[in-house]
């Protein structure tokens, strides 16, 4: 038993993939500017027990990643770029709604916060360089069942 991040991260960024609405889908927080157009990345932010879905045996897990949506604020028409993103974040929500154990790789997705903040998006502005993007960052958490084992 351990953490199988490839597993979650590739069922995760295939759904972005699917859409067929990004110019990319990165498996890693962008350092520099990611480009034009739609862009996806996804990493993960936090790891901790979930103690009321632990036993005496073994521990269960909530791994949360953020995925973000980036797009150039000052692509033409500017008008659209919230719709493009919100678009993007309608899409990503409703895969990752829709496929609840992300192919059988997780427990569930944890759509309401049962054990955390639940699925969600938060909207904003983050700069690379000269360039101002236009961002959404998803709130992506995944129960995981029986992950470490517990030794007396």
């Amino acid at each position: 038993m351990a953490l199988d991040l490839t597993s979650y991260r590739s069922a995760a960024m295939s759904h972005a993939q699917a859409l067929g609405l990004f110019t990319q889908v990165l498996g890693h927080e962008p350092v520099s500017a990611p480009g034009s157009g739609l862009i996806y990345a996804l990493w993960v932010t936090d790891v901790a027990p979930i103690p009321a879905r632990s036993g005496l045996a073994s521990v269960s897990v909530r791994l949360e990643m953020n995925g973000r949506v980036f797009m150039p604020a000052d692509s033409d028409p500017q008008d659209d770029v919230d719709v493009a993103v919100t678009g993007a974040v309608d899409g990503l929500l409703g895969a990752y709604s829709g496929d609840f154990e992300l192919g059988g790789t997780v427990a569930n997705v944890d759509l309401l916060g049962m054990h955390g903040a639940g699925l969600r998006a938060r909207f904003g502005f983050t700069r690379f360089d000269s360039t101002t993007y236009r961002v959404a960052t998803l709130t992506i958490p995944l129960v995981l069942n029986d992950v470490w084992n517990e030794v007396a």
